[in-house]
C-alpha cells in the first residue's frame, strides 16, 4: 500500500488507477460480466432449442438455471465469510478466478459432449464461485483504502457491477440468439475468466485479521452465528429490513422488464434494452454521486433520502404507467421516445430504483466496511449476502400462472418468443409467465 498514505485528488475514479484498488475493481467487473454472459446464453440456448436437450418444459429449465446460480450464496455464503476472516483476501481472490477458469473448461466440455448436465453443474460452480468471491471484495476494500475513500469505492464497485451485468446479460442473449456456435460462447468465457485471474494478481496482499479461527462447516449454525454478528452483538450493526425490500425490487426490475417493455410499453427486444439501460445508468448515476454528496464520507443521511426517492417515484410509475395509451401492436423504439409519457416512464425509473437505490445502498455497504470488527468484518459481509439472496430469490417469485381461458395478449406465439421464464397457454401455445402478472396481458 505504497500509496495509502497520500492525500485525495481529483475525482473518485482516480482510485481506478491505484494498484490498491485498481485490479480488485477489473476483476469483480469481468467476473459479473462473465457470469450473466454464460447464464444468458444458456437460457436462450436451452429455451429456444430445448427439445435438442431435454425433455424438460423450458419455463422450468430456465429457472432451474436461476435457482443453481443463487443456491450456492445460501448454502456457502458462511463458510466464504471464515474463509476470508482466516486467509489471505487477495490469495483467495486468485484462487477463485483459477477456478472460474476451470468453470469455464467444463461449459465448453458441455457444449462439446452437449451435455445438459454439465451445463447447469458449470452454472452452480459460478454460483458457488461467486458466493467465495463475494465477501473477499467488500471486506478488502477496507484494508486497503481510508476512510474517506470507502464511500467512492463501494459506488464503483456498485456502478460497476451492474454495468458488467447489463453487458454480459445482452451479449450473452444476443450471441446465443445470433446462432453462434455455443463453444466460442464458452470460449469466450474461458477469456474473459483468464484476463480475471490476470488482474487478481495485481491486487495487493490483504493479511487475515482471524488467521487462528476455525471453520465451522455447518452452513446453517454458521448462518445463523453470522446473522448473530450482523443483528446485534456488540461488534455486529443492525440488519435493516428495508435494505432487502430495496435490493427485492432491484433484483425484481430486470425480470420485469421484459414484460413491461412488451405489454405496458408495447415495444420489442428494443425497447426491453433501453429499460434496462436507464435502469444500469441510473444506479451508475445514484452509486457515483454518493460520493460528492456526503464529501468522501459515510453518510447515513444518505438512506432516508433513498427512502423518500423510492417512495415518491415508484408512486409516479404506477400513475405513468396507467397513462399510457392502449398497446395496438408493436412500435420501434423511436416510436416510443416520441410519447411523452414513455419519458415520464424512463425518468421514474432513472430515479426510481437506479439513483435512490444507489443513496440507499451504498452508504449502508460502507457503514458495514467502517464500523464492523476487523476480525468479523467478512463474516457479517457473508450474512448480508445471505440476505441478498433472499432478496434476488424473493424478486423472482413466479408470478400467476396463465387463466383457464387461456393468454389474450399479443406477447402469446406458437413458439417461444423471448428468454423469459414461460407457461403454458391453453389456447395458443407460449406465452411468457411475466405477462400474465401484468394488468395490461393476460
Amino acid at each position: 500500500m505504497s500509496d495509502a498514505t497520500e492525500k485525495p485528488a481529483g475525482g473518485q475514479f482516480r482510485l481506478l488507477g491505484k494498484r490498491r484498488f485498481g485490479p480488485l475493481f477489473l476483476t469483480q467487473f469481468l467476473g459479473a460480466f462473465n457470469d450473466n454472459l454464460f447464464k444468458n446464453a444458456l437460457v436462450v440456448l436451452v429455451t429456444f432449442q430445448s427439445a435438442q436437450w431435454t425433455s424438460m418444459r423450458p419455463e422450468i429449465l430456465a429457472n432451474l438455471a436461476a435457482g443453481l446460480f443463487i443456491l450456492p450464496f445460501f448454502f456457502f455464503s458462511a463458510t466464504a465469510g471464515q474463509l476470508a476472516d482466516k486467509y489471505d483476501k487477495a490469495m483467495l481472490a486468485r484462487l477463485t478466478k483459477l477456478l472460474e477458469v476451470g468453470i469455464m473448461l467444463v461449459a465448453i466440455a458441455g457444449f462439446l459432449l452437449h451435455s445438459l448436465a454439465l451445463l447447469l453443474s458449470a452454472l452452480f460452480l459460478l454460483g458457488f464461485q461467486a458466493t467465495i468471491f463475494g465477501p473477499v471484495k467488500y471486506a478488502i476494500l477496507p484494508q486497503h483504502l481510508r476512510e474517506e475513500e470507502l464511500v467512492g469505492a463501494n459506488a464503483q464497485v456498485e456502478a460497476g457491477t451492474f454495468v458488467a451485468i447489463l453487458i454480459g446479460t445482452l451479449a450473452g442473449g444476443l450471441l446465443a440468439g445470433a446462432g453462434v456456435d455455443a463453444v466460442w460462447i464458452a470460449m469466450a468465457g474461458f477469456a474473459v475468466a483468464v484476463a480475471g485471474y490476470l488482474a487478481s494478481r495485481n491486487i495487493p496482499e490483504a493479511p487475515p485479521p482471524a488467521p487462528e479461527l476455525v471453520v465451522n462447516v455447518n452452513p446453517l449454525s454458521e448462518t445463523w452465528r453470522n446473522i448473530g454478528f450482523a443483528r446485534g452483538e456488540p461488534d455486529g450493526l443492525p440488519v435493516d429490513p428495508r435494505h432487502l425490500l430495496v435490493l427485492a425490487l432491484r433484483c425484481a426490475v430486470p425480470r420485469a422488464a421484459s414484460a413491461y417493455g412488451k405489454i405496458v410499453l408495447g415495444g420489442g427486444e428494443g425497447a426491453v434494452t433501453l429499460l434496462l439501460a436507464v435502469f444500469t445508468v441510473g444506479i451508475g448515476v445514484g452509486s457515483l454521486l454518493c460520493e460528492r454528496l456526503s464529501a468522501r464520507h459515510v453518510e447515513l443521511g444518505l438512506v432516508p433520502l433513498g427512502s423518500i426517492g423510492l417512495t415518491i417515484f415508484g408512486l409516479d410509475l404506477a400513475l405513468a404507467s396507467m397513462a399510457l395509451p392502449p398497446v395496438t401492436g408493436e412500435l420501434p423504439v423511436t416510436a416510443l421516445l416520441g410519447q411523452s409519457a414513455v419519458w415520464r416512464v424512463l425518468a421514474d425509473l432513472l430515479l426510481l430504483l437506479g439513483m435512490f437505490g444507489g443513496f440507499f445502498i451504498v452508504p449502508l455497504y460502507a457503514l458495514v466496511q467502517l464500523r464492523s470488527t476487523t476480525d468479523k468484518r467478512a463474516r457479517i459481509i457473508a450474512a448480508n449476502n445471505i440476505i441478498n439472496a433472499f432478496s434476488w430469490w424473493s424478486g423472482r417469485l413466479p408470478p400467476p400462472p396463465c387463466s383457464p381461458g387461456g393468454c389474450r395478449s399479443r406477447c402469446c406465439s406458437r413458439s417461444p418468443p423471448s428468454a423469459m421464464p414461460l407457461s403454458p397457454s391453453s389456447s395458443t401455445g407460449w406465452c411468457p409467465s411475466s405477462c400474465c402478472a401484468s394488468w395490461r396481458g393476460c
